[in-house]
């Protein structure tokens, strides 16, 4: 093939080379002729001779890779790790192929932050004409306008692209070392506890509404949420809050140590739909002295939400009612007792 042909090529000239240098000034210059001719030599165009075309699939798809549950590029066949020598003593053409499959991961890398840590691509310069050459970063949406904290994420130099640590260790290892996912992730994360943000919506957003009945529907962890923003905020919560349904709540109010008035408000003013073999709405046994506990009509933890649905909002219904009654009633007394006040 055509790397025998060249080492053939080579011992030839070679040896013709060390016959002529052994001669005269004639043998001298056919010397100079031969090196001449061997600086005129193309390798790779030689080589190219014998190897197929560097044309390559344009998907992971096409390549027969893809991604397993764990990150890991696997063939879709046979379950083996990415190969980069598919043709035997053809190394231009498997880095080629390589090179190929690497674009592809770098568009895969590209979808995975847009889609999954959802952040968005920005081009730059930012005042960019339509014929000025354009790059792009990827940011989240409250990256101007968090004011706690930044992460900037800088990848190297080479092939790696936004998004990449090592493109070699996407390949050949998995998308949490060689991408700078976990990073984005775990600083997601990172961006307070549920109960802070709650605290953090409650202050900014819902004590700001103009709403005369307020809601909540807090489910699992949700209702653990809540009742630590009563602990926070007990005052504006009960001047704000018409009724809280909770589904299979993890609250604790001993562990949680919310005080008695707490416990009170929530007994008459909270519902928690738990996982039961039992019917809908049938009383289920509580062992903590906050709010009645009713079936949800499922044994299902993920499913008591949905299933307690046309009871909740019938429970909201009733509580609605209830509070407008007793406003109406009130304001009645008031009045009466002005008109008493002025006779």
């Amino acid at each position: 093939m055509s790397i025998s042909i060249i080492s053939l090529i080579w011992l030839t000239l070679w040896i013709n080379m060390a016959q002529l240098q052994q001669g005269g000034p004639d043998e001298k210059e056919k010397t100079t002729a031969l090196k001449d001719l061997l600086s005129r030599i193309d390798l790779d165009e030689l080589m190219k001779k014998d190897e197929p075309p560097l044309e390559f699939p344009d998907t992971l798809e096409g390549f027969e890779y893809a991604f397993n549950e764990k990150g890991q590029l696997r063939h879709i066949r046979t379950g083996e790790p990415f190969v980069f020598n598919a043709r035997e003593d053809l190394h231009r053409w498997n880095q080629k192929r390589y090179e190929a499959l690497g674009e592809i991961i770098t568009k895969y890398v590209y979808e995975l932050l847009e889609k999954d840590c959802n952040l968005k691509k920005i081009s730059l310069p930012v005042d960019a004409t339509e014929s000025e050459p354009k790059n792009f970063i990827f940011m989240s949406e409250d990256a101007m306008t968090n004011p706690d904290k930044l992460m900037v994420l800088i990848h190297g130099s080479g092939v790696v692209r936004a998004g990449q640590w090592a493109r070699r260790l996407i390949i050949n290892e998995d998308l949490d070392s060689g991408t700078q996912i976990p990073y984005i992730k775990r600083a997601m994360d990172d961006n307070g506890s549920p109960e802070e943000h709650l605290i953090y919506v409650w202050d900014h957003f819902i004590t700001h509404s103009a709403a005369e009945n307020t809601f909540f529907v807090a489910h699992s962890y949700g209702g653990l949420a809540f009742v630590e923003l009563m602990i926070q905020r007990e005052a504006d919560v009960k001047n704000k809050v018409t009724a809280v349904a909770l589904t299979d709540s993890v609250h604790n109010v001993w562990h949680q140590e919310a005080g008695k008035t707490i416990r009170e408000w929530m007994r008459e003013n909270c519902c928690n739909w738990v996982s039961s073999s039992e019917p809908l709405d049938t009383s289920v046994e509580s062992m903590l002295p906050d709010c009645p506990r009713v079936s949800a009509g499922t044994e299902r933890h993920e499913l008591t939400s949905w299933k307690s649905l046309p009871s909740i909002f019938k429970f909201f219904t009733e509580a609605s009612e209830a509070k407008n009654s007793s406003l109406k009633a009130a304001l009645t007394r008031r009045s009466h007792r002005i008109k008493h006040e002025e006779i």
